[in-house]
């Protein structure tokens, strides 16, 4: 295994663990202790995580948020084929908003060859993704530009937003739990993506599966909001993942599974979705807790395409929130 696999391993075993010894550590990733500990001390040096006597913990608890150079280089390949699959969510013409991360960054990237749409962000860095694309027009929110994320912020973004509405938004974040929902550890960056979720009929998470069962400080959009999660498969030894996915699915959240097989299942049942798809219709839903015959599940993007549409509007049950 080269180093940055096991980097990125160890990550993913901390972050489902919240605290995880070096000689587990050293056990999974099959290596030496020694070279375990090598790898901790990097990690803790880009400030991923930090040491303790004989392990590795969670950096910094609710209050730490990584800076978007250390938050570029994680969970590469997931967030890629999240993006491909959320961009297959996007019609011709739309006019959508999209927040700040890493994983929205990737998803604009690939709506910039959507024609006739109209994107608004609050991000910088979505907004350099689509600045050369001739057929998508993109507005700027208002703010105060935040440096660690590239993202306008305070109350000039918020108040850009008002009176706006838009078919979905799609959104990204430190941390998603079926308790709590999305979760950030910015107080202003939470504030503004709550502003974004008003201006929206439907709401889409995109997030990899590292971020599920993690909550952060403060809570962006409650589980009961989020339409669709937007997901890749959690690896065989995170079963902290898996059961989140459960949990949300359980609550009505419609899961897609980007990356995965064609056939076979996924985490708790759940269809394996290819992560790249032709667009096709995803018609809005109104009150969205409709389940499958036998009970809440896991659902692809191919079963919710086949799913029956409900044309009550969200409207008003959005601006009560």
């Amino acid at each position: 295994m080269f180093a940055a696999e096991r980097r990125q391993l160890i990550l993913e075993m901390v972050r489902a663990n919240g605290a995880v010894s070096l000689r587990e550590l050293a056990r999974v990733v099959q290596t030496s202790e020694v070279t375990v500990r090598r790898d901790v001390r990097a990690l803790e040096a880009e400030g991923l995580l930090d040491r303790r006597h004989g392990g590795a913990v969670l950096p910094g608890g609710f209050t730490r948020e990584s800076g978007f150079p250390q938050k570029s280089h994680l969970a590469t390949a997931e967030k890629t084929a999240i993006a491909d699959l959320a961009a297959s969510l996007v019609e011709e013409g739309e006019a959508i908003v999209v927040g700040a991360g890493t994983t929205t960054q990737e998803l604009a990237r690939r709506l910039a060859r959507v024609p006739g749409l109209t994107v608004v962000t609050n991000s910088l860095l979505v907004a350099q993704a689509l600045a050369h694309a001739n057929r998508v027009e993109v507005v700027m929110t208002g703010g105060t530009l935040r440096g660690s994320n590239y993202a306008l912020v305070g109350s000039g973004a918020e108040q850009s937003l008002q009176g706006l509405r838009v078919s979905r938004a799609f959104l990204s974040g430190s941390g998603l739990t079926a308790e709590r929902g999305l979760s950030t550890s910015n107080m202003l960056s939470a504030s503004v993506d709550r502003a974004l979720v008003q201006a929206a009929a439907e709401v889409v998470v995109l997030a990899d599966h590292s971020k599920l069962g993690t909550d952060t400080m403060f809570q962006t959009v409650p589980t009961d909001v989020i339409t669709r999660l937007v997901t890749d498969e959690p690896p065989t030894h995170d079963d902290r993942a898996a059961t989140e996915l459960q949990a949300l699915a359980d609550q009505g959240v419609q899961i897609a599974i980007a990356g995965a097989s064609a056939t076979g299942t996924g985490p708790a049942g759940g269809d394996h979705v290819p992560a790249r798809q032709t667009r096709r219709d995803v018609p809005l839903p109104g009150q969205r807790r409709n389940q499958l015959p036998g009970g809440p599940q896991l659902r692809s993007a191919s079963a919710l395409d086949q799913a029956p549409p409900e044309r009550a509007a969200r409207v008003a049950d959005l601006r009560r929130r």
